[in-house]
């Protein structure tokens, strides 16, 4: 038993939560999550309007 902090199926909030990251892989698991969209819709999103999570949510509805 190491000393580690049990792994939870909560999801991590990002740093920032008015901005899309897609540096960090935990962040662009938690919004691809957030606007339901594959890593590469999101990726595309973000190129294509910024990274402001307002206009990304925007730019991947149906």
């Amino acid at each position: 038993m190491g000393g580690d902090a049990p792994a939870t199926d909560e999801p991590v909030e990002p740093l920032d939560p008015g901005r899309v990251s897609l540096v960090d892989p935990e962040d662009v698991a938690y919004w691809c999550r957030e606007f339901d969209c594959t890593e590469a819709e999101l990726r595309e999103a973000v190129a294509r309007v910024g990274d402001h999570a307002a206009a990304v949510r925007q730019a991947l509805e149906h």
